[in-house]
Parts: C-alpha cells; structure tokens; sequence
C-alpha cells in the first residue's frame, strides 16, 4: 500500500474508532439513551462530519466535489477497488492541491509578516522570525541552552485564529530544544525563565510544505509561549577511582 492509499485508509480508520470511542463512552457513563438506538440518519451524518473534520486538518476543504466522494463512497460500500492508477491519480492530485495550498498561504504568510513588523513591540531576526515580549522574565537568569530541555505553557494557532495545539499539562510540558521547530529553536534561548513570548513564525521555520494534523502546508504559526523553568542538565559521570 502506497503513502496515500495509508493515508485515506488512516483517515477512515480512525473517524471510525473516535465514533467507537465516543459510542463507547456514552454508552459506559449512562450519557446515551441505552433503550433507543439512534437514527441510521442521524449516524451516517455524524460519521460524514468527523470524516470532513478529518479532511479539514489535512488542507482538504472545497477541493473536493462533494457529489465524486459520496459517489465514490457508495461504490466503495458496493464493493467496488481501487486500481493502481487510481491510486497515481489520487497522488497526483494530492500533489497539487498541496503545491497550491502552500503557495496560499505562503503568501498570506509573508503579507503578514510585511504588515506585523511594524507593530509596536514586535521584533525580527535575521532568520525572518518576528516575536513580542509580553512579559521578560528573570533577566538575570541563564537561557535555555541550545541543546537542553525546558518546561513550557503554550497555545498554537493559524493565522485565521484556528488552534491547533496548547499545553495540557497543569504545570506546564517539557520539550527537549532539538526536537522542536526552527522558529523555537531559536526563539527559546534567548528567552528567560517566567518569560512570556508572543511567536510569529514563518512558514520556513514551521512546517514549510508539509502539513500536520491540522495545520495545512505553508501555514505561518502564531504562538503564545511560557517559559515555566529550565530542566537541570544531569551532571556528567564521575570517573572511577584507580
């Protein structure tokens, strides 16, 4: 199975398992009417929006005719396959819908970035990342090293305002500086501890032109980051006495 084929079955499959899910719970906590089973109506639309949610985080909105997918949903419930050139088709179309959503949104990116750096507070860098400090922190505090770990609060979102990630730890998540994207690899070290950031990020040191769940490719990142505390190095081996 190719990449894309994965892809759609991963899509379907879990859409599939999230209604499971949430079925399930209902059912455990006495939420749901266990005496009365839904409408087939009623289960088919719910399936149809979590399955549009779906296609959403991966860029997919009006791209699709709504009449193909659902004409193709119903040869696939009658049993019809794909071929391998269906699969090319589907590759191809992928491709350009993605070279496209990029190119959109790059270029909102970038009349952005115009328009936010002459906001009052904001800064740029030499590498195009442009941040507002909200609250400095302790300044004469240490900075994260380049290669460290730190303890972090913080809300991600899309230009349009859409969320797409945040911090659910009570007390804050730790990330290791290496595993992050460019834009806090160098956005961190030169933040203090109980620093408060506002990040504006641009597409080449996000995602670039991949996308994630929920963040479709070209997509500059507007963060709002907390530096809680800096995770202590673990001191080096001792050597052992002679």
């Amino acid at each position: 199975m190719n990449t894309s084929s994965r892809r759609c079955s991963v899509i379907a499959l879990g859409t599939f398992i999230t209604l499971l899910g949430a079925a399930s719970q209902a059912y455990d906590t006495g939420a749901a009417d266990q005496d009365a089973a839904p409408s087939a109506d009623l289960a088919g639309y719910t399936y149809g929006v979590n399955f549009g949610q779906q296609l959403a985080r991966l860029g997919i909105t009006n791209e699709i005719p709504i009449d193909s997918l659902a004409r193709g949903l119903r040869d696939g419930l009658a049993g019809k396959t794909t071929t391998t050139e269906d699969t090319r088709i589907v590759m191809r179309f992928v491709k350009a819908m993605n070279a496209d959503i990029y190119a959109r949104n790059e270029s909102a990116a970038k009349e952005f970035l115009a328009r936010n750096a002459a906001e009052k507070g904001v800064k740029k860098t030499a590498s195009g990342l442009q941040y507002k400090v909200i609250v400095p922190g302790n300044l004469k505090a240490p900075s994260p090293k380049p290669d460290g770990a730190v303890v972090v609060r913080y809300q991600g979102r899309l230009l349009d305002g859409t969320q797409f990630d945040s911090s659910h730890e009570e007390g804050g998540a730790q990330l290791a500086l290496t595993g992050v994207i460019k834009g806090w690899q160098e956005a961190l070290p030169i933040m203090k501890p109980g620093a408060k950031w506002q990040l504006f990020i641009p597409p080449d040191l996000a995602y670039a032109d991949h996308f994630k769940p929920g963040i479709p490719s070209g997509s500059l990142l507007i963060f709002d980051v907390e530096l809680v505390s800096i995770v202590p190095s673990p001191a080096p081996p001792t050597a052992q006495a002679q």
